[in-house]
Formats: structure tokens, sequence, C-alpha cells
């Protein structure tokens, strides 16, 4: 820690007085007061200052000015290295600090640095935990983002697999512990490992069975996850398993339906369901080589911001791309299964667009889901094969966008068809 220095008397008086003085000060008054009062008693000081320095990095007047922006939040860091490591707010403090300038430096693309702040939190998270004597370990899932937008999957899912090992003694009183196993599903999908992700999927599937059977759960939730658990069996040819799992979805949208959900929950599902959504469709996405890419199982909330904005900003040029391929298959039917595949990565993004942004998500992409059901009628008439498998991803997409608008009649009404259009279908949907 460094030691105290000189500072002119004055302005320690100034300092002390803007901070003791009653009535509003703003953050720039605050961050200015601390600067000199740390270099006077830094253990007193520094984790304020640092803690100042942060909340002026939000102030709208750096909105437009990231690079001065990522600079306080670099100087946070710097008062909070400085803080003495013996002091007991030191990790917190630090780990703060970190993840605030990892953003900063996300948002700029400046990747590299990023990630290897991320990985610094880890460790700071490692240490903290060793010292606490605590099971959880900041920076675990930060770290474990941070790889997936790279690519580097088989690393994130041995680093999620460690998460949620340190989560499951708390099981889903934990609070994190669904998203934990989301990450990893996605992640061991990814990675190659899709009997292991299946595996994770069924012990999802039964955790969301017995939190909704004790009302600590939305059925919602575990009608998502019993949907994708029966997609990940039929891709892997377990087509008799898929077929029971949609039977039993099928019974519990048939019980909300008739009785509505048991109690009132908050937005926890849709995200849920908007999640499970892109888990679905993310063999459609093509990836740009040497590009960072969505990592897929994760809340888009905690992707970085190039990230986020990047595959958010793709809509406008998507949608155009879907219509230009709807004049061609309006000659040729030939580019119809292409014109689905495409209008369903559109479909995909702007539903968790929307659903991160408002509550009335639905109204935003409602068209999009009839016409993905339209387009894949269109795919069945000139090529029954193809087409029924399509329109049976459609309509189940179609259920589970209106059971999370609570539209369940309707939502039963579409997935009601899905088993039949399934029946004479091998391939994974």
């Amino acid at each position: 820690m460094p030691e105290p220095t000189e500072v002119d008397q004055d302005s320690v008086v100034r300092a002390r007085n803007t901070l003791l003085a009653s009535g509003r000060r703003t953050p720039r008054e605050e961050v200015d007061a601390y600067r000199v009062l740390a270099r006077v008693s830094p253990a007193a000081y520094l984790p304020p200052l640092a803690r100042a320095l942060r909340q002026l990095s939000h102030d709208r007047v750096y909105a437009d000015r990231p690079l001065d922006r990522l600079a306080l939040r670099q100087e946070a860091v710097a008062a909070a290295r400085a803080v003495d490591p013996a002091d007991a707010k030191y990790a917190d403090v630090l780990y703060e600090a970190l993840d605030s300038c990892q953003w900063a430096l996300y948002d700029i693309g400046r990747r590299a640095e990023g990630l290897a702040v991320r990985a610094e939190m880890l460790a700071v998270g490692r240490a903290r935990a060793e010292a606490s004597g605590s099971g959880t370990v900041l920076g675990l899932s930060a770290w474990a983002t941070g790889l997936l937008e790279e690519g580097r999957y088989a690393e994130a899912a041995e680093v999620l697999a460690e998460s949620v090992a340190r989560a499951r003694p708390h099981g889903p009183a934990s609070g994190a512990f669904a998203w934990s196993l989301l990450e990893w599903i996605a992640a061991l999908d990814a990675a190659g490992r899709p009997g292991q992700a299946l595996t994770v999927m069924a012990e999802l599937v039964g955790m969301e069975a017995t939190e909704a059977a004790n009302d600590r759960g939305p059925q919602a939730c575990h009608l998502y996850a019993l949907i994708r658990y029966a997609q990940m069996l039929d891709a892997a040819l377990r087509h008799g398993e898929a077929a029971a799992a949609r039977q039993e979805a099928l019974a519990l949208l048939g019980e909300l339906a008739a009785h509505g959900e048991r109690k009132s929950w908050s937005g926890y599902q849709t995200t849920f369901w908007s999640v499970l959504f892109s888990m679905s469709a993310a063999e459609s996405e093509r990836p740009v080589p040497g590009r960072p890419r969505p990592p897929v199982g994760t809340a888009p909330q905690h992707w970085s911001p190039d990230v986020r904005e990047r595959y958010f900003d793709s809509r406008e040029a998507l949608r155009a791309d879907v219509d230009r391929l709807a004049l061609r298959a309006a000659d040729d039917p030939d580019h119809l299964a292409e014109l689905v595949r495409l209008q369903r990565v559109l479909t995909v993004r702007s539903a968790v667009h929307w659903e991160l942004r408002t509550h009335l998500f639905a109204e935003r992409v409602r068209g999009l889901f009839d016409e993905g059901v339209a387009l894949a009628r269109r795919l069945r008439s000139a090529d029954p094969a193809a087409g029924s498998g399509a329109l049976a991803v459609a309509l189940t997409d179609r259920a589970c966008f209106r059971t999370a608008g609570k539209e369940f009649d309707a939502a039963l009404d579409d997935f009601r068809q899905v088993p039949e259009l399934l029946a004479p279908c091998t391939g994974p949907v």
C-alpha cells in the first residue's frame, strides 16, 4: 500500500467539507475529494475512491466518450490494487473494479485485454474463496462466457463443470444453478460432447419438474426444458424417448391451458425461454471464422457489449436477406429450405433482442413466428419430407413463444400438431 503523501492542507479541508456537507454532491466532486484524501489516508479512502470512479464512469456524459470512461475505470483498478491486501475489503474492491474495466475494454473492441482482465477476476475470486472458505468462486461464469465468445468451447465446458459442481450443493435455492446448467449444456454441445450435454439436460428437466411441483418455479420453465430435451433426444436418434418427452410436455401444456400457472412469477420464465430458444437454433447459426460469437446458453445481459451489439444489429441485414430470398423462392421452391432456415435465425435474434428490452416483447415478434409457420407450410407443400420436420420446428417455436406470452390455449393448439408431423420423421428436430 502506498505511503501517505504530503498534500496541501487547504485541499484536504475542502475535500472533507465536500464529503461532510449536507445536500447533493456530484459524482465528479466526490471523486475529486476522494483523490485528495486517498493521498493522505490510503487505507480509509482508496476503497471509496475506486467505488466513486466506477460510479462516475456511468455518468451519461461518458456515453459517447468510451476512452474517457475506460480511463476512469482503469484508475479505479489502480486505486483498488493499491489497497492493502490484508484489508478485508481488498478482494471485493479489486474484483468490482476489474469487472467494470473489462466491460469498458470489450465495449471498444479490445477483446484480448478484456479477456485478460477476466482471467485476473477469476484469480481474485479464487483467492477470495480460499481465504474465506467459501465454495463460491467469483469470476467463473465471466471467464467461461469470454471463452465461449472466442470459440474455446472445450475450455469453457471445463470451467462451467467446476461452476456447476460448486453450485450443486446449494441446488435451485442458489438462484443461479439453473443458469449454470444451461451454460454448461450449451458449452458441451458446442464442444462436441452431445451425450454429456443430454445427461445434464435430463438433470435440468428433473430439477425444473421438482421446482414446479413444489410451487418454487414456473411450470412454463419445466415445459421449455422438456421440449428442448425432446429436441436433443431426437438429435441423438433416441426418437422413442423424444416422443415420450413431447407427450409429457403436451400434458403439461394442457394443464397450463386449463388452469394457468399456479402462481404469479416475474420475468424469469421469459428469459429462460429465450435462452433455450437460442440454444435450439444454434446449429442454424453460421459464425464468421475468426470473429467472436454469441455465448449460446448465456442470458444476453452477460454477453460482452461488442458481441451483443453486433448480434442485434444484424437483424436489419437479415430481414433484407430474408426478403430477397423470399422473392427467389416465389419462382423457385428450391430456395424454400434456406429461406426457412434464415427466417428462423432472424426470429431467434429478434426474440432475444426484444425479450431483453421489454415485457411487451410479444407484440414485437409475433409476426415473425407466424411468418415462420407460414413458410414451413409452403415448404411442406413443395417437399413433404423436409417440410414436415420444418413445420414441427416452427409450430414448436410458436407454441413456446405463446406460452411465454401466457397464451396457453393457442400454444396448445400449435403443439398438438407436432407429434403427428414427426411420426414419419427420423431426423433431428
